[in-house]
């Protein structure tokens, strides 16, 4: 077969455990990514997946019965090819060694490392993940504690991988579970990267000689991208969303990310040594990469969003937005942002300024945090709604105007929204 153009789908963080009504929302994702591969494949370009780990959720191995083994019949579903590499919650929580964790990873699924060339496109996968799980023994589950980095041998490993390629304008993709950077912060408008790899510079030393290296990886359950000379990382947001809260029965019918960005996952195409891609949210259009929050209208209070629940316990997560505001600010999401975006607001013509901050996305307030205190849960700390700087704000005029909003990706295609305000705040809004 004739790999040099090829499609990639880059999928990660399944967490599946048979709870939370995941299974039932699972169907629908595995509809939505095989609509997308019989329409990206039409012509007949080859297509295959990654799975970047967390296929499965150890705490639920067991309790559950529903370990590596279940989630592959469930992984099997999606329509190509799929490549897999382990995450943190893919190792066994009875073992306290890094090793013996990851065996029935080995056993049941592959390699925990290993590469291979599609096309014209190097591709490495990765094991940046070193299982500790203080406490586990057999019969007892662990703390499930882990370090993110890359081991030894496994880099000497990938010296001797590369070292085999000599041209350097090959194209390399590296993926792995835990992201190289952190979630970048926004200070004074501009991204401030920091690196979340124990042993990220060496990685990144490995990889100079390359003219472009895409890195990809997952585990945060966000949408960020951060470019460092001649590497890219793209850190794909979750298939599961939530952990699958915010679609569960009686919940926010949505399936949302901790930054906003919608659950799904990345598609990619290549083309020789060309790539583009972009971020496909499942049960959404192709064209849908941003929302819009008229800050008027984001008042979060228990009455209204979470009556079981005490407006003190819900301002303990809302910050800012369990204010009420009438400066006429708009805020819009933008979860496939990276620098070569544009983003543009006008009203009645007119341009308005566009900042670029740091924020938290009310949909997902409403949809995990609200209705986990309205059902007298306590949010999970790992859960709650994360700042994101694919964050832009605006200030109308009114509270009433009309704005014409036009984003334009790196690619340069463009998706537009006409925003009429007053635009309310709900669970099933766009």
């Amino acid at each position: 077969m004739d790999n040099d153009h090829h499609k990639l789908f880059v999928v990660t963080d399944f967490h599946l455990a048979n709870r939370n009504d995941d299974l039932k929302q699972y169907d629908d994702f595995v509809t939505d990514i095989n609509a997308t591969i019989a329409a990206e494949t039409a012509d007949g370009t080859p297509a295959y997946a990654i799975d970047l780990g967390d296929l499965s959720w150890d705490l639920y191995w067991y309790s559950n019965s529903f370990a590596l083994a279940q989630c592959l019949t469930q992984a099997d579903r999606i329509g190509c090819p799929l490549f897999h590499l382990p995450g943190n919650h893919d190792n066994d929580p009875y073992k306290a060694d890094d090793w013996d964790a990851e065996q029935p990873f080995k056993d049941d699924v592959c390699p925990t490392y290993y590469s291979f060339n599609l096309g014209r496109v190097h591709y490495v996968l990765l094991d940046n993940v070193r299982y500790i799980n203080t406490g586990g023994a057999e019969g007892v589950v662990g703390e499930r504690n882990y370090e993110g980095v890359i081991i030894d041998p496994q880099m000497e490993w990938l010296r001797k991988d590369l070292s085999y390629i000599t041209d350097p304008s090959t194209p390399i993709v590296v993926a792995m579970h835990v992201n190289l950077y952190r979630n970048p912060l926004i200070v004074g408008g501009s991204q401030l990267d920091l690196l979340s790899l124990d042993n990220g510079s060496a990685l990144q030393s490995l990889l100079a000689r390359f003219d472009r290296v895409e890195v990809l990886t997952g585990h945060t359950h966000l949408n960020f991208t951060v470019e460092k000379d001649n590497l890219m990382e793209h850190n794909v947001a979750a298939v599961c969303g939530t952990w699958w809260w915010t679609g569960k029965e009686g919940y926010a019918d949505n399936y949302i990310c901790k930054d906003g960005s919608p659950a799904g996952y990345a598609v990619w195409d290549q083309n020789g040594t060309d790539s583009q891609w972009y971020y496909k949210g499942t049960g959404e259009g192709r064209d849908y990469q941003f929302r819009t929050y008229d800050l008027n209208e984001c008042h979060i209070t228990a009455a209204k969003y979470a009556p079981g629940a005490s407006e003190e316990d819900l301002a303990r997560y809302t910050g800012s937005y369990a204010t009420a505001r009438t400066d006429n600010k708009v805020l819009i999401n933008v979860w496939g942002y990276d620098p070569a975006w544009k983003v543009e607001v006008s009203e009645n013509g007119i341009p308005l300024a566009v900042t670029r901050v740091s924020a938290k996305d009310p949909l997902h307030l409403i949809s995990y945090e609200a209705l986990r205190l309205d059902k007298g849960a306590t949010p999970t700390s790992s859960f709650e709604t994360d700042a994101t700087g694919h964050m832009f704000e605006v200030t109308a005029s009114s509270a009433t105007s009309t704005l014409d909003i036009r984003v334009t990706d790196r690619f340069g295609r463009v998706y537009t929204e006409q925003m009429i305000r007053p635009k309310a705040l709900s669970t099933d809004m766009k």
